[in-house]
């Protein structure tokens, strides 16, 4: 089974990994430099091999997500008997390049001992490994802060009439306390502008560090979440919003329609999400953790 990397975020990703094959001669060396090999050319012909085997490797591995390999360089650097192989590989998607560069340099590696088994029969492989990779997961840890505290706020007619259950907030809430955000309250309101401004109001006073709204961000004539927000916030953020739409038009061509939006007032991130259990799941998904570094910005707090 492939693991499922559907809520991944896309990325740069790069990834070196080295291969060392050592010959028995010195004359081997200068059968290579000189270009006098039966076999031909043996650092252009591996390099070939190692470019193929560099995208092959999905076809070859069950566990390998097939990706975009958007870069890929094949370097050489002799050392008395030794042949180091350096290979560089990146890409922009949502898993790395690890497996694709070592096993580039394997193939190269590989090529090299074919090439020169002819005229010598002391090759010998030494080592395959990852020298580097950056890009994914652990490139972008935080040590967010874990005093963080939340409000999730459904707004919803229905669910505060108690004629529908509430799973968007608690989803939301599901999310928040994975990332260890403390949920000190859970509100369920209808869907009014002077009831919904008065919980920014008493929650922003009181330096509540996120307050999530779901619900009321659809194009519905109840819908009033976003113009009752608006108006309070001190600035938005616009490139939240694109990034949550961003991330559920890959989903669903529905997307583009919610009106989801984020702003601060007095330095309380304030979110308004997508009614739906799915569209709330899948906003959270696209923001956290890495939202979270915003409180670093907030409070001047430094990396460590």
């Amino acid at each position: 089974m492939m693991l499922d990397i559907t809520k991944k975020i896309t990325t740069l990703r790069t990834a070196v990994a080295e291969a060392t094959v050592t010959v028995g001669s010195v004359e081997t060396i200068d059968a290579i430099k000189n270009k006098t090999v039966p076999k031909g050319d043996v650092f252009a012909s591996s390099k070939a091999t190692g470019l193929l085997g560099i995208k092959k490797t999905a076809d070859l591995l069950p566990d390998c997500h097939p990706m975009p390999i958007e870069f890929a360089s094949v370097e050489y650097d002799i050392q008395g008997l030794d042949i180091n192989i350096k290979v560089t590989v990146k890409t922009i998607y949502k898993t790395g390049v690890e497996v694709e560069a070592m096993h580039g340099a394997s193939i190269v590696a590989l090529n090299i001992y074919d090439m020169l088994k002819p005229i010598d029969k002391n090759i010998l492989i030494k080592s395959i490994r990852l020298v580097e990779k950056n890009g994914g997961k652990s490139d972008f840890v935080d040590k967010y802060r874990k005093d963080l505290r939340a409000v999730v706020v459904v707004c919803s007619d229905s669910i505060s009439a108690g004629q529908k259950e509430d799973k968007a907030g608690k989803g939301i809430i599901s999310s928040l306390e994975k990332c260890e955000v403390q949920i000190v309250e859970y509100v369920i309101i209808p869907d009014e502008v002077d009831e919904i401004q008065k919980v920014v109001e008493k929650y922003s006073n009181d330096k509540v560090d996120l307050i999530i709204f779901t619900g009321g961000t659809g194009l519905s004539v109840r819908d009033v979440t976003p113009e009752a927000i608006v108006p309070l916030l001190d600035r938005e953020i616009p490139g939240i919003a694109e990034a949550i739409r961003s991330y559920g038009q890959e989903r669903t061509p529905y997307s583009m329609l919610s009106r989801s939006l984020a702003g601060v007032k007095n330095q309380s991130l304030i979110l308004a999400l997508p009614g739906s259990t799915k569209g709330a799941q899948e906003s959270m998904d696209a923001m956290f953790p890495h939202i979270l570094h915003i409180f670093r910005i907030f409070k001047g707090a430094r990396h460590d």
